[in-house]
């Protein structure tokens, strides 16, 4: 057999392979994608008059105290930076994490300074991602004084959006009810323009 009479088969192999696996396969996967499941394909995007505001799946830093605070993002160079997710990989007991933490519960404190509750765990510390979208019920319910006073709304008209934007457990069983921080804010932003 000759170098040539066995370059060919490899050669129209390599071709074969190729046009399936990166061009056949990934237009049918996309296909099915943008067909069973459009919203998740194309990013899970949440759009106000016309423009996207956001993903239902990336968080995004809140720090006007009349709007709900997600938890922090360990991202670089900036909070919930997609493309750097990952969190500190700080020990529990680093100096670093500990000043961290003290300054989160400080700067919530003084946020509310009446407000004499424990703070939940999940204001003051990163996911693993550093994206999470979410926030615990207890830390939205922690907030709920704080926002309902600076936006000069009844306390029970912000709980009822919180109770409005709370998650359940998937299935019913696994996971824990939480309260994306987005939604809930553009929820809370609709709801003190149509109260002024």
């Amino acid at each position: 057999m000759t170098q040539a009479s066995l370059l060919r088969p490899a050669l129209t192999l390599f071709i074969a392979l190729s046009l399936v696996t990166g061009i056949a396969y990934p237009l049918v996967v996309t296909g099915i994608a943008q067909a069973a499941f459009p919203e998740a394909a194309n990013g899970s995007l949440i759009v106000e008059n016309g423009q996207p505001v956001g993903s239902v799946l990336v968080g995004q830093a809140f720090s006007d105290p009349g709007h709900f605070w997600s938890r922090p993002s360990a991202t670089a160079p900036m909070p919930y930076n997609a493309a750097n997710s990952g969190g500190s990989n700080l020990a529990p007991t680093a100096p670093a994490l500990v000043d961290a933490v003290k300054a989160r519960v400080r700067a919530l404190r003084e946020a509310d300074p009446g407000n004499t509750a424990p703070v939940p765990v999940d204001l003051v510390t990163a996911s693993a991602s550093g994206l999470d979208p979410h926030i615990s019920r207890a830390a939205a319910d922690y907030q709920v004084a704080r926002v309902a006073r600076v936006r000069g709304l009844p306390v029970a008209q912000v709980q009822a959006l919180v109770e409005a934007h709370t998650e359940g457990r998937w299935l019913g069983v696994i996971g824990e009810p939480r309260v994306n921080v987005l939604k809930l804010n553009l929820a809370l932003d609709r709801a003190t323009m149509t109260a002024r």
